[in-house]
């Protein structure tokens, strides 16, 4: 083994301990290392960091940046123990990714995408979507948490919902308004009428009983959208977007009531299950309402009494 696979096992072993998980990060770091050994190079230089990103050369600019924002990493890892190492500057592949305005859903967006599950063929999987959109929606959960949820993660008598070893490897408790515990344990005793016989322990069941396969919420969601009669708006409604208005209608209500915004943050950063109020931020970007809720409080803060 060279010193530079030590040095990446070590890098690897330390971030991930620090609950990153770097599945595709790490496959990229050993085809990065596996370059610079054949090539005989012992350390990272910005000519070999630049020429390994940019293959190959027919992919989008985009993927080269990703692939140098990945190997920057490291360097800076390598640079401790050894100086001659390159960090090599993002300013030599500076494409920018535009980000992508999220659609805000209303309280009638959503009672729409509820009730468009009745159009679905299957009573179980008319059962199971109105159920599994419902808690995305009053909970701000990812879709892969939603799915992963198992039978004992559903604590009725605490009302809140487990969520195990996610996102950045974390587990956090999500708890639950009791209107929402209510239409869960109806999904519950419909799921169980419907489906006796389970081939998983998973909470939200797919219509031969099995765990739901993300690539299939996602396409039955987007029927549900022009069931709606959502398809035609702009930005497209995504189920991320749920996540997304869950994140902006919990702040709006904060500057609605006076509360102190800055200091709630973090707050929701762990109800959200992300690393920090900076992850937070993304979400909150670009929101017309909320732009306009932070506008009238400065203005009321600048008014002399």
């Amino acid at each position: 083994m060279t010193a530079l696979r030590r040095a990446l096992a070590d890098y690897l072993r330390t971030r991930r301990a620090l609950g990153f998980k770097l599945k595709r990060e790490g496959e990229l770091l050993l085809q990065f290392v596996a370059y610079l050994d054949g090539r005989g190079a012992s350390f990272v230089t910005t000519v070999a960091a630049i020429a390994w990103a940019t293959q190959p050369r027919d992919a989008a600019p985009a993927w080269w940046t990703q692939r140098l924002v990945v190997v920057r990493g490291f360097a800076k890892y390598l640079q401790t123990i050894e100086p001659r190492t390159e960090v090599p500057s993002l300013d030599h592949l500076p494409h920018h990714r535009a980000r992508s305005a999220p659609y805000v859903y209303s309280a009638p967006d959503v009672t729409a995408l509820l009730s468009a599950a009745d159009t679905l063929r299957s009573p179980l999987k008319t059962a199971t979507y109105r159920a599994l959109l419902g808690v995305l929606a009053v909970t701000g959960m990812r879709v892969g948490e939603a799915i992963s949820l198992d039978e004992r993660d559903v604590d009725r008598r605490r009302a809140i919902l487990v969520i195990r070893k996610t996102k950045f490897d974390k587990s956090r408790e999500v708890p639950l308004h009791a209107s929402t515990v209510e239409a869960l344990d109806r999904y519950r005793r419909d799921r169980d009428r419907l489906a006796p016989r389970r081939r998983s322990s998973s909470f939200f069941v797919s219509t031969v009983g099995s765990r739901l396969i993300y690539q299939n919420v996602h396409e039955t969601f987007l029927q549900l959208v022009y069931a709606a009669g959502l398809g035609r708006r702009r930005p497209r409604p995504t189920i991320h977007d749920l996540r997304h208005s869950f994140a902006i209608q919990t702040v709006l209500g904060w500057y609605r009531d006076g509360s102190d915004v800055e200091a709630r943050l973090p707050l929701l950063s762990t109800y959200l299950g992300h690393v920090g109020p900076s992850s937070t931020y993304w979400y909150l970007t670009a929101v017309p309402a909320l732009l306009e809720a932070a506008t009238v409080r400065l203005e009321r803060s600048q008014v002399k009494p």
